[in-house]
């Protein structure tokens, strides 16, 4: 189907160009498997899963009859004070891929509303114990935690917050774990453990009784996937404990199987406190997110209020929303009867050892990665992220879709991808990048 470029004009597109794909505009309208098609009936690989959403494959008929059902049945229901009994299923079919201890869920509409989300939970938590004075939050330079404004008081990322200057107060970020030393490095870094001390820095300085919560992605996806050096995480656990502050990981991207488990928390071997998730919470056929947290954080903020009163003054219009509710049910089943968390661990090999094969390319100046999700540096032309836009387009019109973050391109396939497909993805890459 044939698209006139008039009538792209109205829609204000998200972390893009406007000006540019105008102008040269970059449209997908069927997606299959691990395939999307653009408007001019050209077939692209999809290299990043969508945004890291589509683990089981675009176009999964039984995600799609779930949701057509549940519309047809009831197609929407609060859950103030009154509930849909999906939202229940869901949360028991979560709890059940979640670490030990990590067992309630709290439903809402996208990874940004997750982590503020799980700042709100945090506040709450202290407070119903009587430790309101812990309102200072740790984050990390590079780190990426959504868009609305406690994520963006979070983020590490300068272009995601220069502009917005009337962030959250109270927060202050830990240096990221790149190192120049570790160019290259498959899996964790030896070295780096020793970054997380800038936690204890921050209570030395700021007294560990006013910090609330420590927010870190195991793996930093957005940023290029800097994987975390080996003992980071553990030191960030051990400190948290010390001190009474909340671990909280976000799992956005990580989480359902990108690691090669179905959180990053059970490949590292660290339990936080609170997970956030999205994304391939419905295989990204819905729009959903949810935060996971523990016990003992759930136990203390509703027995402290009274009988009869709201426990948490936050949700939201679509919170585990039934349409929603059903994709992710079916999201999960996929995944379980196919087997592809253990799919993606066994592909993991293969696919890391292909990726790794583009270093020696002039223009490709690192790699990085873990399970099935790896990022790739280009080197700049002295102007930031130009050619990364530059390879998003260029690796568009060769036939393979590839999220690019200023210029560290990520690679994210679907689990379902077959050895041959991520051989065409790497040619493609190789053929691309060699360009420069």
């Amino acid at each position: 189907m044939q698209y006139e470029a008039n009538t792209l004009e109205n829609h204000w597109l998200p972390f893009t160009s406007n000006r540019d794909f105008k102008q040269e505009p970059r449209l997908l309208v069927k997606g299959e498997g691990v395939y999307y098609w653009n408007h001019k009936g050209e077939k692209l690989l999809d290299g990043s899963s969508g945004l890291f959403c589509v683990a089981a494959g675009h176009a999964r008929k039984e995600i799609a009859e779930a949701v057509g059902r549940q519309l047809l049945e009831m197609d929407y229901g609060p859950h103030f004070q009154v509930a849909h009994p999906s939202s229940f299923e869901l949360a028991r079919k979560v709890a059940a891929l979640t670490p030990d201890g990590l067992d309630y869920v709290f439903f809402c509409n996208s990874g940004s509303e997750s982590v503020d989300t799980a700042i709100k939970i945090a506040l709450a938590y202290h407070r119903a114990r009587n430790d309101g004075q812990r309102t200072r939050f740790v984050s990390r330079e590079r780190a990426y935690h959504g868009v609305n404004i406690g994520g963006v008081s979070l983020a590490g990322m300068v272009r995601n917050r220069e502009t917005f200057g009337a962030v959250m107060p109270g927060v202050v970020h830990m240096r990221h774990t790149w190192s120049p030393d570790a160019r290259f490095t498959r899996g964790q870094p030896e070295k780096g453990a020793e970054l997380a001390d800038d936690l204890q820095r921050f209570v030395d300085l700021y007294g560990g009784s006013t910090i609330a919560a420590c927010f870190v992605e195991p793996i930093a996806g957005s940023t290029g996937v800097l994987v975390p050096p080996k003992g980071y995480l553990e030191r960030l656990r051990k400190i948290c404990d010390a001190h009474g502050i909340l671990l909280v990981f976000d799992e956005v991207i990580c989480g359902f199987g990108r690691t090669g488990k179905a959180f990053a928390a059970q490949s590292f071997g660290v339990t936080p406190d609170m997970i956030t998730m999205a994304k391939a919470l419905t295989n990204g056929a819905q729009p959903m997110g949810a935060v996971a947290v523990s016990d003992k954080i759930y136990g203390t903020i509703v027995d402290s209020a009274p009988d009869h009163a709201v426990e948490l003054f936050h949700g939201y219009t679509y919170s585990a929303h039934p349409a929603a509710c059903a994709a992710g049910i079916a999201a999960l089943t996929i995944y379980e009867k196919e087997g592809l968390f253990q799919r993606a661990a066994e592909m993991s090999p293969y696919f890391l050892d292909a990726v790794y094969s583009l270093k020696g390319i002039p223009a490709v100046t690192d790699i990085r990665g873990y399970g099935m999700l790896a990022g790739i540096d280009l080197a700049t032309d002295g102007r930031p992220g130009v050619r990364g836009y530059d390879a998003t387009k260029r690796l568009f019109a060769a036939g393979l879709h590839v999220k690019f973050t200023g210029d560290a391109g990520i690679i994210a396939p679907p689990f379902v991808a077959e050895k041959s497909h991520i051989d065409q993805m790497i040619d493609i890459l190789r053929k691309v990048f060699s360009q420069y």
